[in-house]
């Protein structure tokens, strides 16, 4: 399976992790010793399951690498035009390809072998959406204090992974309601109310179990989607503020030594 890292995004000055990147891509901030994406890409470079990687948003500059080839794409300017972007570019390299894997550079913890785990799920069942999840039970018993955004299920509180995968189609359908999504990813209430008001009350009032929402969501936008719910919290820890960045920084340096 292709896969593309989004690495386009650099902090201005009144955000939180601009002390840390001064003006660069936060996906080369350094977390022990490597910049932060070179994590990432040992874990995909490590991958059975992943063949090749698209970068999005640095060039052969950044002198990071990969174990697999590594294609290099610009910044498109947004998440959704990266995203049409990278797609493109897999299906330039193999135009047979079906489904793409989407990794954000700020993901650090993540391993090769969860990298295969998704695979392999992907694997059992065909849909045009695989999205994952982290319990919240799960995230604060490995990284206790992360103050991830929580939606609150009737069967349970997740936060999103930020690895998925998506079938080729999905870059060229339903656009305008991915950009409004991406847009709001923030906050699910407020993606709740961009797909519709029922399902927003639904949310609001816990009605609605993981399962209920996914299918609301497919139907929705047309969509067969599916939900991945991840044993391990590492795919939904990512890099957002310094205390983020601080834990990720003593977790890796403790696995380095």
């Amino acid at each position: 399976m292709y896969a593309i890292v989004t690495a386009g995004g650099i902090p201005k000055p009144d955000e939180p992790l601009f002390e840390y990147s001064q003006g660069r891509s936060k996906s080369l901030i350094d977390i022990a010793g490597k910049p932060m994406i070179q994590w990432v890409l040992d874990a995909l470079g490590g991958s059975k399951k992943v063949d090749q990687v698209v970068i999005i948003g640095l060039d052969q500059t950044a002198n990071v690498t990969c174990g697999k080839p590594v294609h290099y794409l610009p910044n498109q300017g947004s998440m959704l035009a990266n995203m049409v972007a990278g797609f493109g570019k897999v299906l330039e390299i193999d135009p047979t390809a079906k489904y793409v894997l989407i990794a954000s550079s700020d993901i650090p913890d993540l391993k090769s072998n969860m990298v295969d785990w998704l695979v392999s799920e992907v694997e059992k069942e065909a849909a045009d959406l695989y999205y994952g999840v982290v319990r919240k039970e799960i995230m604060d018993q490995t990284y206790p204090g992360s103050r991830r955004t929580w939606t609150r299920l009737k069967d349970m509180e997740v936060c999103g992974a930020d690895i998925n995968v998506a079938h080729v189609s999905m870059a060229t359908e339903h656009l305008p309601t991915w950009e409004t999504l991406i847009g709001r990813r923030k906050s699910p209430l407020k993606q709740a109310a961009a797909i519709g008001l029922w399902t927003l009350i639904l949310m609001l009032t816990r009605q609605a179990t993981l399962q209920e929402l996914v299918g609301r969501v497919s139907r929705s936008i047309g969509i067969k989607g599916k939900a991945i719910l991840w044993p391990w919290a590492e795919a939904g820890m990512d890099v957002d503020k310094p205390h983020q960045l601080a834990m990720m920084r003593t977790s890796l340096q403790k696995q380095k030594s």
